[in-house]
């Protein structure tokens, strides 16, 4: 496999991981020491929402930060138009996202009403951005070293009680 696809299925192990909420699969893509950086940066300066550093921390963060999915609810995280570059042992890449909320339908203990087909339920787009991860390549293979997300719309979060 060229440095370039290897890269670019480091980043479709990230997302499949994400979707999963699997911590083990998700720091396992991370140097020890990597660092996660969360970002909004649209229409002004750059807006550090969040750090993450080290595995530890990610693994963490995926096991407790992310919210699970509800019954018949999932998510998909899709990348598109991915720009590798491969410089020695070290790569970049810069690929646009968009997560999906996938919703399905509870089947009606009566069955489908007439004329219902296909899929039942929702998929709504609510999260974009870019994901701008610096790899590094070991005996291990690729695995992030830094990791800045990049946030098209602006975040809110719980407050602590």
């Amino acid at each position: 496999m060229s440095d370039a696809l290897a890269v670019r299925e480091v980043m479709a192990r990230y997302v499949r991981a994400a979707d999963r909420r699997d911590s083990d699969a998700m720091a396992a893509l991370f140097t020890e020491d990597g660092r996660v950086e969360i970002l909004y940066d649209k229409n002004g300066p750059e807006i550090m929402l969040g750090v993450l550093e080290g595995r530890e921390a990610i693994a963490a963060a995926v096991r407790n930060m992310m919210a699970p999915h509800a019954p018949r609810a999932w998510s998909h995280h899709t990348t598109h138009d991915a720009i590798v570059e491969i410089n020695g042992d070290r790569a970049t890449l810069d690929a646009q996202f968009i997560v999906f909320s996938v919703r399905g339908e509870e089947k009606p203990v009566s069955g489908w009403p007439p004329g219902a087909q296909g899929a039942q339920g929702v998929i709504t787009p609510i999260e974009s951005g870019y994901y701008r991860p610096e790899l590094k390549k070991s005996a291990d293979g690729w695995r992030i070293t830094r990791l800045r997300i990049h946030h098209d719309l602006p975040m809110a979060f719980a407050q602590a009680e």
